[in-house]
């Protein structure tokens, strides 16, 4: 975690509170030392944060330094819980690492009855259910965002190969199963390829998306218009 994050975390995380929070609870939420806590709470003092308290006690904000909370209803909190469990089960290592610092500055800056919501949720999706291929994901999102052209190896339904090179657009998850969307240099079209049956390279040649290639024209070809997609 960012030092710039877990200093957030920290005011957040007193923002509120009418007893002092030990810091030996911010280091575990925090997953860090007491020594760090310790250091980052004398820092944040330094700086003019009004965080009253010492080792060994635990920490307040002065009263009248709070920020205002988020205004979350019960429903829209548990939606966001609910949707982060899917990005850390299905979306690759980097996007559940973002996931899980997201719900970290979401509960700290709910008010107390809205806290702790993650762990109340009876819904729940397997952990990184697609762990095996969470670096393949992340390789081709990295890949899809800096519009690096790719060279594969591609082995259809049918278990015949062929090798391409694609400039890649986004990705869909249809449960356990990912697919590419793509244009194809070879077909001179739009195609779907799923990343289990594929070896890939990135070429170094970047790509630049355009009217006739791009994701718009993509979702077109697809039949889902991209206003619609949500």
């Amino acid at each position: 975690m960012r030092r710039a994050d877990r200093l957030f975390l920290i005011i957040h995380a007193l923002q509120g509170r009418r007893t002092a929070l030990p810091a030996r609870r911010l280091a575990d939420s925090l997953g860090v030392s007491l020594r760090t806590v310790y250091r980052d709470v004398s820092d944040l003092q330094t700086s003019g944060v009004a965080i009253e308290g010492e080792a060994g006690v635990g920490y307040l904000l002065r009263k009248g330094s709070d920020i205002p909370p988020l205004m979350f209803t019960a429903e829209e909190l548990e939606a966001l819980v609910v949707g982060t469990r899917f990005v850390r089960a299905f979306a690759g290592g980097k996007l559940a690492d973002g996931a899980k610092s997201a719900l970290l500055k979401i509960d700290a800056v709910l008010p107390p009855e809205l806290r702790g919501r993650d762990d109340r949720s009876r819904v729940f999706v397997p952990q990184r259910w697609y762990e095996a291929k969470s670096g393949v994901v992340d390789a081709l999102h990295e890949a899809i965002g800096s519009r690096r052209v790719l060279r594969i190896e591609y082995r259809d339904a049918g278990e015949a190969t062929s090798t391409r090179e694609i400039e890649p657009l986004c990705l869909a998850c249809w449960g356990r199963v990912w697919t590419l969307g793509a244009w194809c240099r070879l077909r001179k079209d739009f195609r779907n390829f799923r990343p289990d049956r594929m070896q890939f390279i990135a070429t170094g040649e970047i790509f630049a998306e355009t009217r006739e290639r791009g994701l718009d024209a993509y979702l077109a070809h697809a039949g889902v218009p991209h206003q619609r997609i949500e």
